[in-house]
């Protein structure tokens, strides 16, 4: 579990990726995994059979926002918005927007919709809303473990999930970004936001999008040094079973004040040119009470025991 420093590689990106090392060993009792991210379909069934209103479709409270305005507390999300020329990429909020009105409903604001995008991964869910809709189908958020060791499919030690090319044969595997970030998307592996779930190859073990397409929550809360922490609590050099660090000790050094949780496999806006975090082993991180329109979630559920 893991990954090496992938600066010096090809198409390896900027990010040294500290908090995806020490790599060590990990095992984890079997599973079985949703195949797909969870489409934009599957949570309207969940939504009509609940009533359930996510996050970004609520009103922010005052007691949470001290000193902000009220005519500023409106429902949204934050939604990628692509500059009109080069930036420099060391300020990200140059391309994320606050949205009124933007939620899983509204992926790029009020204006738009879900049309021609039923199987399409959901996105504007904060780790609540996926939660949510895990209870409901009997299921649970994978462990980041978990979530590892199935991306992998079997191939320990490669960097993609695909292999070790990036385009193997000229061929795009994934629904990463093509072109210069973030003002211009080519489009070229077939898409410029979400792709249709099981567009591409799935991996071995038939799961498909386990790199691109959107971000998926996991159940761990997210600190730097989790390895190294679960490493030194080893017997036996071995971890079993990781669920992450509590919630009391997880904390992320460049927003100390905010709480969150891991996300994994990359998105449609993951490039070499800012992040690389498609490539197995890499980490992100997340509020967990914030979605965006590059985030969703899948599901796993545990086999029964004998």
């Amino acid at each position: 579990m893991g990954t090496t420093d992938p600066t010096r590689e090809i198409c390896g990106g900027p990010d040294t990726m500290d908090d995806a090392r020490p790599i060590h060993r990990v095992y984890v009792d079997g599973f079985w995994m949703d195949a797909t991210e969870v489409t934009n379909e599957e949570f309207a069934r969940f939504v009509a059979a609940t009533g359930y209103v996510t996050y970004a479709e609520r009103k922010p409270r005052a007691e949470d926002y001290p000193g902000v305005p009220a005519e500023k507390l409106m429902a949204g999300s934050v939604v990628f918005t692509p500059p009109d020329a080069p930036v420099p990429l060391t300020n990200a909020l140059v391309w994320w927007s606050y949205v009124p009105g933007a939620d899983w409903r509204h992926p790029e604001g009020p204006a738009s919709s879900l049309t021609g995008r039923e199987k399409h991964p959901v996105v504007h869910v904060a780790y609540e809303d996926a939660e949510a809709y895990a209870k409901w189908t009997g299921k649970r958020l994978p462990t980041e473990a978990e979530w590892e060791f199935a991306a992998r499919g079997g191939r320990t030690g490669e960097r993609y999930t695909w292999g070790n090319e990036l385009q193997p044969g000229g061929r795009w595997m994934a629904n990463i970004w093509e072109g210069a970030f973030p003002h211009q998307n080519t489009g070229a592996d077939g898409f410029t936001r979400t792709a249709p779930v099981g567009h591409y190859d799935p991996n071995p073990y038939g799961l498909s999008d386990m790199a691109g397409n959107v971000w998926e929550w996991c159940s761990d809360w997210y600190r730097p040094d989790a390895y190294e922490v679960d490493m030194k609590a080893a017997d036996d050099g071995v971890v079993r079973n990781p669920q992450g660090p509590s919630r009391e000790t997880s904390f992320d050094p460049q927003e100390p004040g905010q709480l969150k949780r891991v996300q994994r496999g990359g998105s449609f806006l993951c490039t070499d040119q800012y992040c690389t975090r498609y490539m197995l082993g890499s980490r992100g991180k997340g509020a967990a009470d914030t979605g965006s329109n590059h985030l969703g979630f899948r599901c796993v559920a545990d086999v029964p025991r004998r």
